[in-house]
């Protein structure tokens, strides 16, 4: 019987203690908690109702982080999310008072319900782990990551979002309905309690910082980077797409390649992690010619081509 690492033993109560609460998701857990070590954020595109919400309170119970939940509407304003100064009557000082972008773990709910200014708020805290106001600049919690959810873009009322603004996504997720053994345990849930009261916390946030130092040592063989290169490179030169991967998504792959590998128990990375990973940390990423969309929606023509460019190429052995 193999004899689990204290890294392996960390990352499966983290993802034992998810599966608590969102039933039948092992992969989308996986991919979730691969996201959070590689210190990047999550782009969940999903139908109301299937646990957007839960997955995130739930990542940050288990991790005994601060979680803030922001829903995003059409008259929400920057400040609201970043925090505004206000003038103190009695010292006559401007004291600031943070908003919920400073939270460890952040749910930024229907995100592209907001205007593209509001929605550029973000852009600072998950780029740079900082928010500057009044030419201040605070630095937010550690480790810290944005979970936002988007209502597909052909609904009305929707603002897509800016090239910029989905760059600094790592990861685009679907988490789908569950499975119909998992839907009915649902329905058999003692008492009706909510799962989320009854979780426990596995891990601290100094788990998780230590957790995202070890990434950077997960070894990547050279067949692997210019096999990531090489998918790169296709997404700049594929006739259906008008803008390819930039470099920050290229870094991006990279790492989480490398948290994905840790994820499996792994020191190192192997083929079968750059191509479960591609879909969803390229395809929001590409811009594909206006007539690639008529054959479905945006976000499944864009994972078409990507899966089209795996298809194309020889997996390094």
């Amino acid at each position: 019987m193999q004899v689990r690492t204290p890294t392996e033993t960390r990352i499966g109560a983290l993802i034992d203690n998810i599966e608590q609460v969102i039933y039948g998701k092992r992969d989308v857990i996986k991919l979730c908690i691969a996201g959070l070590l590689a210190r990047g954020h999550l782009l969940i595109e999903d139908v109301p109702g299937i646990g957007k919400t839960t997955l995130a309170h739930a990542l940050a119970k288990s991790i005994n982080c601060s979680f803030a939940r922001i829903q995003f509407t059409s008259d929400l304003l920057p400040s609201d999310i970043t925090g505004v100064s206000i003038l103190d009557t009695r010292s006559k000082d401007f004291q600031f008072r943070p908003g919920p972008i400073f939270s460890n773990v952040v749910l930024a709910d229907e995100i592209n319900r907001t205007t593209p200014k509001t929605q550029s708020a973000l852009l600072e805290a998950m780029n740079e782990r900082q928010v500057s106001i009044d030419n201040v600049t605070y630095p937010l919690p550690r480790p810290f990551i944005v979970l936002a959810t988007q209502n597909p873009v052909e609904y009305e009322g929707t603002y897509p979002l800016p090239e910029s603004q989905l760059d600094r996504f790592t990861l685009r997720l679907k988490i789908g309905y569950p499975g119909k053994q998992h839907e009915v345990r649902m329905l058999h849930r003692k008492g009706g309690d909510a799962p989320l009261s009854q979780l426990v916390p596995v891990l601290d946030a100094s788990d998780v910082l230590a957790l995202q130092d070890i990434v950077h040592e997960v070894k990547v063989d050279g067949s692997l980077v210019d096999y990531i290169m090489a998918i790169v490179q296709q997404t700049r030169q594929h006739d259906d797409i008008e803008l390819g991967v930039s470099p920050r998504g290229t870094m991006s792959f990279y790492q989480t390649a490398q948290a994905y590998a840790l994820v499996e128990g792994r020191d190192y990375v192997i083929p079968d992690d750059t191509k479960t990973l591609a879909v969803a940390v390229l395809s929001h990423r590409i811009i594909l010619h206006s007539q690639r969309t008529i054959a479905g929606t945006t976000t499944e023509a864009e994972e078409k081509v990507i899966h089209e460019i795996l298809d194309s190429l020889r997996v390094p052995l």
